[in-house]
């Protein structure tokens, strides 16, 4: 019996960053499959990390989210390399916000957000969510 490999750390991030986009778009994986060509089956297995994008396709799922392909990189966990280059350190990983916004809690919540136009209404939003979490930590 074969061992299953654990999926590598950027593969699932890039995906997680595939299925955040979509939804942000309110596209659902068999129009994103379409698109590409391939069955919704396959673009879980990219979103989930299990199957590696490849270069020429990550370039085409950019072009269809209307991103560039940067984004699905921004936030992606730092790779062992780096520690050996010196006076590299490691950066703290902001994975949390991507996965925030991959629930569909965090999802609606930022669309929400978004819609609010009066800056001040949002600060103040701001403040009071951060007094909330400040006060659950007592």
């Amino acid at each position: 019996m074969i061992a299953k490999k654990a999926p590598n750390p950027i593969d699932k991030h890039v995906g997680s960053r595939v299925r955040m986009r979509r939804m942000m778009l309110g596209m659902s994986q068999e129009k994103l499959g379409d698109a590409l060509g391939l069955t919704f089956q396959q673009v879980q297995k990219y979103e989930k990390g299990t199957n590696r994008i490849g270069a020429s396709r990550l370039q085409q799922i950019s072009h269809i989210l209307q991103v560039p392909v940067s984004f699905f990189f921004e936030g992606a966990p730092t790779v062992a390399l780096a520690t050996r280059v010196e006076g590299l350190g490691e950066a703290p990983s902001p994975a949390y916000v991507s996965d925030f916004l991959a629930t569909s809690e965090g999802l609606a919540l930022v669309k929400a957000f978004m819609r609010i136009d009066d800056t001040k209404l949002r600060r103040r939003i701001v403040d009071l969510v951060e007094q909330i979490a400040s006060s659950d930590k007592r």
